[in-house]
């Protein structure tokens, strides 16, 4: 029996998107300006020259970024050998939950609640329960910033006063940032779990636990061991279509964070270095006719957010140099669809994802255009091939 992989690409956006304007970010292009700025030799830090992405280039990238943009690149030049094409996004957001949520069958009913203003973001019940729940007689931030700007500036008081710090940005989320052993990652996740309820209440999507370790000294850096305590899907996505037909669903990466991991066989988290080799493992072990779901996050949390072209482009080419070793491992029968959650780009102004369509890349399918879709296509496309019933509204593309 045929598995299916979906392989997230978190925040590989390919531009286009028909109402990026009301975002602001008419023009915003993840894979195209990261492409054009390598070919003009503006992304030279621990690389250089043009974007080399053989694998993803095999498989149709640069007839996706000409579909979506008209962008005719001269380095992607070669012709389709897998399935290619561009999906778009209906639900109003460019956030992680919704990307994951409408990719696997569910389009958001709701507009999120998001907290808009700059500084004193958070409204006083919010930031009671936040003291309440800490023990602490205060928190620092409360307001909009990057996540390493803001623990670069409250890290030596977060240290000194144990108050945890709390941010927010464009996006529907609390992040709560706190030292991993002075201040204790148990209780940092402990903290964000006991207020996500409140914020879930709200429609805010996302209550994010983000530990961090170093020294005044040293410097402070962030770990892997962050946590997403996401509001759950209004209805059944994909995996519970999986599982409900008695099928072995794996979940790498964000996976677990944005979908509840009940039922799931194996369930992994780590750096996307340690996810890739999790990856090649399950190519081993996954079952007869099972969802594989796997993200990669660094793209977006390294890159995207510190707007770092040079640092994309290189994990762009990690990604697609592993790629070899993934393509090889899979059996002939199995379904692996490349696609992203929304962009992230690190040309853009600010620190915030980008409203972009994203590509959609298969090996499984043979060689096939199937030119503008939608997320959900995605999801109704794995249930068609896995043999499982479509319970959401989109059409398979297969």
């Amino acid at each position: 029996m045929s598995r299916a992989f979906l392989i997230v690409m978190d925040s590989v956006g390919c531009g286009g998107a028909p109402d990026a304007k009301g975002f602001g970010d008419e023009g915003a292009n993840t894979l195209g300006n990261i492409l054009q700025t390598c070919d003009e030799g503006g992304a030279e830090t621990g690389r250089e020259g043009p974007l080399y992405l053989p694998n993803l280039k095999s498989l149709g990238l640069g007839s996706v970024l000409k579909l979506s943009t008209g962008l005719k690149s001269k380095t992607l030049t070669e012709e389709p050998k897998g399935l290619w094409g561009v999906a778009r996004e209906q639900s109003p957001g460019k956030d992680t939950p919704t990307g994951h949520w409408e990719l696997c069958g569910v389009t958001l009913p709701w507009e999120w609640h998001y907290f808009k203003n700059k500084e004193v973001s958070f409204p006083k019940q919010i930031i009671d329960l936040i003291k309440e729940e800490s023990k602490c007689d205060g928190v620092l931030g409360n307001c909009h910033a990057s996540g390493i700007q803001i623990i670069e500036k409250f890290a030596e008081e977060h240290s000194l006063t144990g108050w945890p710090i709390c941010y927010t940005s464009a996006d529907s989320v609390l992040q709560i940032a706190a030292h991993e052993e002075s201040y204790g990652l148990q209780r940092l996740k402990t903290l964000c779990s006991k207020v996500a309820p409140a914020l879930h209440a709200m429609k805010v999507g996302r209550v994010i636990a983000r530990p961090f370790v170093g020294n005044v000294i040293d410097g402070f850096t962030r770990t892997v061991n962050r946590q997403d305590f996401s509001l759950e899907p209004p209805s059944e996505t994909l995996c519970d279509w999986a599982l409900e037909a008695g099928r072995e669903v794996n979940a790498l990466g964000k996976i677990s964070d944005i979908f509840p991991a009940e039922g799931m066989t194996l369930v992994g988290k780590g750096s996307d270095k340690e996810l890739m080799l999790q990856l090649n493992d399950l190519l081993h072990h996954a079952g007869d006719g099972s969802l594989n779901l796997i993200n990669f996050v660094e793209f977006d949390s390294l890159y995207g957010h510190r707007r770092d072209v040079a640092g994309y482009a290189r994990h762009l080419e990690w990604f697609d140099f592993e790629l070899t070793n993934v393509l090889k491992k899979a059996k002939s029968d199995d379904l692996i669809i490349f696609t992203a959650d929304h962009g992230n780009d690190p040309t853009w102004v600010g620190t915030d994802h980008t409203r972009e369509q994203v590509p959609v890349l298969g090996v499984g399918a043979g060689i096939k255009a199937i030119g503008q879709v939608n997320f959900i296509d995605v999801a109704a496309s794995i249930a068609c091939f896995l043999g499982i019933k479509n319970k959401g509204s989109g059409v398979s593309f297969l």
